[in-house]
């Protein structure tokens, strides 16, 4: 008798335990920037735009309800979101300056009780998990005067000195100092190898135009001399005749 009580008591528990399996979300964030890196910090500071982010909503224990879902993209200082993505994942590619918090609200609906819901909103972002932010830092461009292709792995490309930040529009342009257009190109991750028409030019100064946009409305309009020192010795730092 005390068996058969203890076996239906096991499997009452069982059955409670079994209900009260109640749907939630796991989010998470990759980001990938301009270089290719990828990040799946929460809370980026200093991103340089464009960043693309993929943000995942990652349900669990939600099969047998129905989901609807809403990620919210808020700006600092702003009341209202600026954009709201209404699917379990979302893309997006970040290319304005200052700080953006993104939330997930999701509204599960039992398929089996349409009265039995659950909500994922401001209490779980409250409690439980700190919203997504991203801080997309603020332009920054600079162009060498000098590069040395010689083949040797260290300056052989003209282009934006390391460390520019949140260029969102970029076009540059190599001349010749007869105003030749020898080369151009519109990513600030690449640049000129010292060729024109796949040939080698001389040795000499050049000149770039250089007109380019950041996320945060800042305009760039360079007019640089550009040395080209092929022959330029990087162990011994002089140039030979």
């Amino acid at each position: 008798m005390r068996y058969l009580l203890l076996m239906s008591l096991l499997m009452t528990f069982t059955s409670l335990f079994g209900q009260s399996a109640r749907p939630s979300i796991n989010p998470t964030v990759e980001y990938t920037t301009p270089d290719g890196l990828t990040d799946s910090t929460p809370q980026k500071d200093n991103a340089s735009a464009p960043v693309s982010a993929s943000f995942r909503a990652n349900p669990v224990d939600a099969d047998g309800w129905d989901a609807h879902y809403e990620w919210r993209f808020k700006k600092e200082g702003e009341d209202a979101p600026y954009l709201i993505r209404y699917e379990e994942n979302t893309d997006i590619v970040f290319n304005d300056f200052g700080r953006i918090s993104i939330v997930c609200y999701v509204r599960f609906v039992n398929n089996a009780d349409n009265s039995d819901i659950v909500l994922i909103d401001d209490n779980y972002w409250g409690t439980e998990q700190m919203p997504f932010t991203i801080n997309v830092s603020s332009s920054k461009l600079e162009m060498p005067n000098a590069f040395s292709p010689n083949g040797d792995g260290i300056n052989d490309i003209y282009k934006p000195k390391s460390g520019y930040m949140s260029i969102v529009e970029f076009h540059a342009t190599i001349f010749n100092r007869w105003g030749q257009k020898i080369f151009s190109w519109d990513d600030p991750s690449t640049g000129w190898d010292g060729t024109h028409n796949g040939r080698p030019v001389k040795d000499g100064v050049y000149y770039c135009l250089v007109k380019a946009r950041g996320a945060d409305g800042n305009t760039f309009n360079f007019k640089r001399d550009v040395n080209l020192l092929r022959g330029y010795d990087t162990t011994t730092t002089t140039t030979n005749p």
